[in-house]
Order: structure tokens, then C-alpha cells, then sequence
């Protein structure tokens, strides 16, 4: 349930900060994006089979560098400014992996 939740929570803060990128929110969406992120890494994603997670991330990080939405008549940078959002989470959800391994391996 805390996933769906998660998901949700990224879901619509990217679709937010996407479609109004004027806000003065004072950086509290993109806090919530990494919390969402960290804890979504901690809780969701299983540490040591990570594979199929990690490449989901480069491959939305690669995408959300790229602009490769941009091209999109009328929507095109909409939709490449919710990507961005979306690679914000995930890359902080890596963080989160990254460290939950690193911590498994120092254990033994």
C-alpha cells in the first residue's frame, strides 16, 4: 500500500511542478520527490536484485537529459519536465539502494 502511495505521491508532484513550473513552493516539491524516492529505494525495491529497478533509472535519467520528449509538438516539453520529476525520484531511490548494499556488504 505505501508503494501505491509512493507512486502516487510522484505521480502528481511531477505532474504539478511539470505543468506549472512557476510555482514559488520554495522547494518543498522537489524535497518531497526525494523523500518520496529515498523511502520508495528503502521500502519497495529489494536491495541485492536490484537489476531490473537500476536500469528502469538510467534509462529515465538518459531520457530526462536527453529532452527527448521536447519534440512532441504543443506537450512535448510538458511531458519532458514530468519525466525530469519522475528521474528525480528514481535517482534518489538508487541512492537508497546504493547505500542498503553497501551496508549489507560491510555486514557480511
Amino acid at each position: 500500500m505505501l508503494t501505491r502511495i509512493l507512486v502516487a505521491v510522484v505521480a502528481v508532484v511531477a505532474i504539478v511542478k511539470a505543468f506549472a513550473p512557476n510555482l514559488e513552493d520554495g522547494g518543498a516539491l522537489a524535497i518531497i520527490l526525494v523523500l518520496a524516492g529515498l523511502v520508495y529505494g528503502a521500502t519497495a525495491v529489494n536491495a541485492e536484485e536490484a537489476t531490473d529497478f537500476l536500469v528502469v533509472a538510467v534509462a529515465a535519467s538518459v531520457a530526462a537529459g536527453a529532452n527527448v520528449l521536447d519534440a512532441i509538438p504543443q506537450i512535448g516539453g510538458s511531458l519532458d519536465g514530468i519525466i525530469d520529476h519522475i528521474s528525480t525520484a528514481l535517482t534518489a531511490a538508487v541512492v537508497t539502494v546504493l547505500a542498503v548494499r553497501t551496508v549489507n556488504r560491510i555486514k557480511g
